[in-house]
Parts: C-alpha cells; structure tokens; sequence
C-alpha cells in the first residue's frame, strides 16, 4: 500500500446474519471513536461515504425472518459488491466497516469482481474465532454469519454464491485465529483447501511465524491482499464488544503485529472490520482497540 492514498470507508449497519443484537451499532461507535480524523493523520485522503440501507429486523415479515434475512442480506451483500467494485476501479482503498461477518459476501465479491476484470486473483487473510465455512446444510442455526467463507469460496447459498462468478482460491486464503469450529465444519475446513492456524499453532509457532507463512500464501500468484478482522479473533479480555465471544484468542500485540506485517508488504488492497457489537462493549473500549488496529494494517509504527 503506497501512501498517500485515498481510503473510502462505507458503513453497514447490519445484524441480520446473526441471531444476537447490536453488531449494526458497530460502524455507528467507530466513526464515534474518531476513525476518520484518524486515519487522516496517517497521511490518506478520506473519503466517508456513509452507511448502505439495511431494513430494520422488525420490520420485515415472518418469512423473510424465517429464511435467516436471506433476501435483505443478498440485496445489501449485491449494494456493497458494486461499491467496493467502483473504489478499486478508482484506484482507491476500500474500508468496511460492520456490521456482522456476512457483510464480507459483498465486501469480497466486489474485489474479485475488480481483480476478474483483469484476469487477476486475490488472496486474502481472515482473522477470527470462527471458521465461517458452514453451509445450509450444516450449520446448527443457520445464522449467514457462520457462511460467508463458505460461500466466497463457491459453496453455499446460490443466492450469494452468485453475487460474483469469481471466487477466491482456497490456496490464497488464510483463516487465523479460529478456535471455535462445529463439528461439519472441521470436515468442511480440512477438505476445503483453505490454509487455517489455530491458536494452538499460534501458541507453538508464534505469531510472527504465523504471518509470515500466511502472507506468502495469501501473495502465491495474487495482486494483492484483503484483510477481513472479525473483531472476535481476539480475546475477549482485550475487545469484550462482539456478539459471539471466545476466550483464548489473540493478545493485543499479536493483532498489531498481523497488522504491522502486513501492511509492510504494501499489499494490502482493501480491508473489513466486522462484528463489533458496542452494546456488549466496556466503555468504548472494543470500537477504540479496533480502530488501533486499523491504523496499524494502515502503516502506524510505533517508531
């Protein structure tokens, strides 16, 4: 990522891939905790084009509540493929910000749109607690939060499947963090092809071990790199502000150090911050560590 460069940030308040309330507060409490000025102060332009639509829950009728929001979570997950599309299109940096992890169906689905144009693929690396591979067919709740790297992967929904005919190659993408997988899902997670660290191998390896492997496979034959942070991959005692808590997860400075790394690869194409719920935060303490970590993929340095 070659500073200065333009970043256009776009909102999406949405809670609808989830059955637990409040992540679509989350963009709300980050531009609350100055993220713009922020990041205008590490040198990029900024442009905030503000938040998509997204129904309120309540008012949609029982069987579109029925489906899990399948409907609502295609057309904003379509809104939001055409917006991160058109910002790689002006050669601009996009930044999402949510929002539950389903968001990323439409985040993604852009870049592979914009990088499809030219023949080109992308890798990307998810930060996370949860896997994210689970289909219709073996998720236990059916929540499209657990699904959208299922999906970006060609497995899933038709319906979301079909928002981009590119997908990102298993090989190129890199799950880390995870620590809290249903049973179908490790099948699913083994046989995909997705590269994947545990926090088990994070304890053995270390986490500058962790990223270095997960950047070379994330860059293998790539045009760059999309970096989805579902704010859960760390632990709780550090970002209490997510829906779906884990204990066990990432320390502070071993997200800042995946961050730092790779944003000096100057790789970097786009980024998501997901699954910040302020109504389960301390403070403001998760929306101020989350936007801390941005700063750092943006090339913050403590020297």
């Amino acid at each position: 990522m070659h500073r200065p460069r333009t970043i256009e940030i776009i909102g999406v308040p949405s809670d609808l891939g989830a059955n637990i309330r409040g992540a679509n507060m989350g963009p709300a409490s980050l531009r609350i905790a100055n993220l713009k000025v922020k990041v205008e102060q590490q040198g990029y332009g900024v442009v905030d084009l503000g938040d998509l639509h997204v129904p309120i829950r309540e008012s949609l009728p029982l069987k579109i509540q029925q489906e899990k929001f399948l409907t609502p979570i295609k057309e904003i997950c379509e809104n939001l493929a055409t917006m991160t599309e058109a910002i790689l299109d002006r050669q601009h940096i996009p930044l999402v910000i949510g929002g539950d992890h389903s968001v990323a169906i439409g985040t993604v689905s852009g870049i592979l749109r914009h990088f499809g144009k030219k023949d080109q693929h992308v890798g990307m690396v998810w930060i996370d607690a949860h896997a994210d591979v689970n289909t219709p067919s073996t998720s236990p709740s059916g929540n499209i939060h657990g699904m959208p790297l299922a999906v970006l992967i060609g497995k899933g929904h038709p319906e979301l499947t079909s928002i981009s005919s590119s997908k990102i190659r298993p090989q190129n993408c890199v799950l880390i963090g995870i620590r809290n997988i249903d049973d179908e899902e490790k099948r699913i997670l083994r046989e995909s092809g997705i590269r994947y660290f545990t926090m088990r191998d994070i304890d053995e390896k270390g986490m500058f071990a962790v990223m270095r492997e997960a950047i070379k496979y994330a860059s293998d034959g790539t045009a760059g790199i999309h970096v989805s942070f579902d704010i859960d991959g760390i632990d709780p005692r550090y970002t209490p502000g997510v829906s779906t808590p884990v204990s066990g997860g990432l320390t502070l400075r071993e997200a800042h150090l995946a961050m730092e790394m790779l944003s000096e690869t100057q790789k970097i194409v786009s980024l998501e911050f997901v699954e910040l719920n302020p109504f389960m935060d301390v403070g403001a303490q998760s929306a101020n560590v989350t936007v801390d970590l941005l700063l750092s993929a943006l090339g913050k340095s403590i020297v």
